[in-house]
């Protein structure tokens, strides 16, 4: 459904949901340094703001790409745009354990198909891992992402299937069962990362509390708390501040339109 924005010299006239958390999680990246891209949402997200607020930020693609500069939006993390004009191109193994598990990366930008209220990521099976009603991907790199990478940011749209009380298979760990263990859990284990810092959906912006659980801290033109309580497995920490997330400007959309996504294939 698309959202209306008052008119005015050079204004969009609409944009989509999809757009709106686009821009929102691309904008999530200014000031970041070096970010390893997941597959699907993350890619847009972050080549958005390569090309808007972090036009310096280097991007790590799985497949051993280093400083990657996809003159289109790569297709995969496989696709040979990403190789030109990168700084590195290494194995996959020499990325993991040079770049990622040496703490080189600030941020790793994923996706998941279930999250619960700590940032733990299912990208693995929904139902029972023996006998599951949808065999999903596998985490690939998520795992070592979300525990090596400095911070973790999630892109992904809203919904009650996706948003659980618990997850069906803890495939890449968040805040585990809250700040205080996660910390505890990180200091034994070595894991370089602080794990979740922000979830963007297609609905609002959620950044984590003291206690390692979302807080929901801006929301969508066009959303509502119904909606967002409509869409959740749990009652969410709302933002005594919340505000409203500002519209995508006449160039991100521009850009998402014409350069990264003119077939729609993220978008509609």
């Amino acid at each position: 459904m698309a959202v209306e924005r008052p008119g005015g010299a050079g204004a969009a006239a609409a944009f989509s949901k999809s757009e709106m958390m686009i821009v929102a999680a691309a904008r999530e990246l200014a000031g970041q340094r070096v970010c390893f891209v997941g597959v699907g949402l993350p890619n847009i997200a972050v080549n958005l703001a390569k090309r808007t607020v972090a036009p310096d930020m280097e991007l790590v693609y799985e497949a051993g790409v280093f400083g990657a500069r996809p003159a289109r939006l790569p297709l995969s993390i496989g696709d040979p745009t990403i190789v030109t004009g990168a700084t590195a191109v290494t194995s996959m193994w020499e990325l993991f354990a040079f770049y990622l598990q040496g703490g080189l990366i600030d941020v790793g930008f994923l996706g998941a198909a279930q999250i619960d209220r700590f940032g733990n990521i299912n990208t693995t099976v929904i139902g029972e891992y023996a006998h599951p009603k949808t065999r999903l991907p596998g985490s690939g790199g998520a795992c070592e992402i979300a525990i090596n990478a400095r911070q973790i940011f999630v892109i992904m749209r809203q919904s009650a299937r996706s948003f659980v009380e618990r997850i069906d298979f803890r495939t890449s760990p968040g805040n585990l069962g809250g700040a205080e263990k996660a910390e505890r859990i990180r200091r034994e284990q070595g894991w370089l990362g602080r794990g979740p810092s922000v979830v963007v959906t297609d609905l609002g912006i959620w950044h984590f509390d003291e206690t390692g659980e979302m807080r929901l801290d801006f929301l969508h033109p066009g959303a509502t708390l119904d909606e967002i309580r409509a869409t959740l497995g749990w009652d969410p920490h709302i933002s005594p501040s919340l505000a409203p997330t500002p519209v995508p400007t006449p160039e991100e959309l521009r850009l998402i339109r014409d350069e990264l996504d003119p077939e729609g294939m993220y978008t509609k």
